[in-house]
């Protein structure tokens, strides 16, 4: 006798080649969580990104140190921001060459996406970047002069 997968009703029974409707799965909770957590992310670097193109363009026009500091903790807060958010670090277990448990360690990009936006935000701001390192040098050869 052959025992088939699942639940049916008593009054029913199936015929051969005819497979049992299943319900169609609703989306869970923590699926939606997920889901919304990933747009509320996105929307957010989003912003920070639109904010440091404003910040640079603000920069350009009036060159003061107080538009440089808070240019350049912009851009790190973004870079730290993606890089928490798009990379992961995953674990897995393997078996060596002569059949020993062995645990590798792997960084995953998460979303390839976020770390894009990092990538494109260094590309479209590498000049802006240079001019900061310029200054962080000078800054930094003044103060060993007073020191």
């Amino acid at each position: 006798m052959k025992i088939q997968s699942g639940f049916y009703p008593v009054n029913k029974t199936l015929q051969r080649g005819e497979t049992a409707a299943r319900p169609s799965q609703t989306q869970n909770f923590g699926d939606f969580m997920q889901q919304q957590d990933e747009q509320r992310t996105h929307e957010e670097l989003q912003r920070k990104l639109e904010d440091i193109r404003l910040q640079g363009d603000r920069l350009t026009r009036s060159m003061t140190v107080r538009e440089l500091v808070l240019y350049r903790q912009m851009v790190k807060g973004f870079l730290e921001d993606t890089v928490r958010r798009g990379i992961a670090l995953k674990e897995t277990k393997g078996w060596d060459r002569r059949g020993r448990g062995k645990r590798y360690k792997l960084l995953e990009e998460v979303d390839a996406m976020l770390v894009g936006m990092g990538e494109e935000l260094l590309r479209s701001e590498e000049g802006r970047i240079d001019l900061l390192q310029k200054v962080g040098e000078i800054r930094g050869i003044m103060i060993n002069i007073v020191f």
